[in-house]
């Protein structure tokens, strides 16, 4: 039998695993916008015209479009990391947070208002918070499992 193995908890799979495909979203999302991908907006967003998406993302500040960045692809090398059993998770899930709260600080405390199109669906409304809610649970998960040694 391995031990490595049987020393890690079934919890550390699933949440890593479900973490895992959560946090591929976002990158794809980060990826296929930044390369203006009209359907992939018109996907996302029914009836909504991508090239408002687009203005709107344009005039995020430098800073928030960089905690975007920050954000996606920190929690997606965070949660390879976590199945890993790395500490280093941790100190990615802490940037991959830091990169959420510049990215969605700015949208919703001091950018403009979403254009109304883009604010039709109640999920465009809620999944802001979903994500800090994530972001701040895969940050303290995977600093329990360090403090427990599960992490390496």
């Amino acid at each position: 039998m391995d031990t490595a193995h049987s020393k890690t908890p079934i919890h550390l799979w699933i949440v890593g695993l479900v973490a895992l495909l959560w946090n591929c979203i976002g990158p794809i999302d980060y990826l296929m916008t930044r390369l203006r991908q009209d359907s992939w907006i018109e996907m996302g967003m029914p009836g909504v015209d991508p090239q408002i998406v687009y203005s709107y993302i344009d005039s995020m500040p430098i800073w928030s479009q960089i905690g975007w960045g920050l954000g996606v692809w920190g929690a997606l090398i965070g949660s390879i990391l976590l199945l890993a059993r790395s500490r280093h998770a941790v100190p990615v899930f802490a940037v991959s947070l830091l990169g959420v709260a510049m990215s969605l600080g700015w949208q919703l405390l001091a950018g403009p208002d979403m254009p109304p199109e883009m604010t039709k669906s109640a999920s465009s409304q809620v999944m802001p918070y979903v994500i800090i809610v994530i972001a701040v649970a895969l940050f303290l998960y995977a600093r329990a499992m360090r403090t427990r040694r599960v992490l390496r």
